[in-house]
């Protein structure tokens, strides 16, 4: 039986924004994925989470941004959870509850040039294809080169992603909304009016 091909976007959505989505589309494409799964993390290991909304906040943001496209569908797998949410343990979980699904982790250039950190990255190059994206100022070469020392490493499969470099990042946009700048070709409309409408930020 052939497995479906699933994209998984994690991250904290603080909030989702357009890089986001774009990159979530261009993977669906690229890779011809049955769908991506957006999920957010509830505790990252790397990031403060006094700077991280409610997870039922960052949830909705991503419902209303990712709603108009049946390709792409929120998880609050990692939500759910207990404690610091590690990709690795996420990975395992989701292989022994779906045996007929195949796991593409998508990750931006900075994830890339860090997971070799992160806890038991043998399992995540096992259990799952990375497809990463050039972001971060990161060249095609860097990326290739990261990529193939990566792949012999943990005899894993890292693709890299044809996409546009989209350079907004999640902490850009709480910052423009707290100098009271516009948003609005930053996130989608309706995570811009929740946003709004809930005084979130400021």
């Amino acid at each position: 039986m052939k497995k479906k091909k699933i994209g998984i976007m994690g991250g904290t959505f603080n909030p989702i924004h357009l890089g986001h989505l774009i990159l979530g589309q261009t993977a669906l494409e690229q890779f011809q994925l049955d769908k991506v799964i957006f999920m957010p993390t509830k505790n990252p290991p790397h990031k403060r989470y006094d700077h991280i909304l409610d997870d039922d906040i960052r949830a909705k943001m991503v419902e209303l941004a990712i709603e108009d496209n049946p390709n792409f569908e929120l998880s609050t797998f990692e939500m759910e959870r207990e404690g610091i949410t590690y990709t690795a343990d996420t990975l395992s979980r989701l292989t022994k509850l779906h045996p007929d699904e195949e796991y593409y982790f998508i990750v931006g250039a900075d994830s890339l040039f860090y997971i070799d950190k992160w806890k038991d990255p043998a399992t995540i190059f096992k259990l799952s294809k990375l497809i990463a994206a050039i972001r971060d100022h990161k060249s095609i070469e860097e990326m290739a080169q990261k990529s193939a020392a990566l792949n012999e490493i943990f005899h894993g499969s890292i693709e890299l992603l044809n996409s546009p470099n989209i350079d907004i990042s999640s902490s850009d946009i709480r910052e423009r909304i707290k100098n009271g700048m516009d948003i609005r070709y930053y996130v989608t409309p309706k995570v811009a009016s929740y946003i709004q409408k809930n005084k979130l930020y400021i």
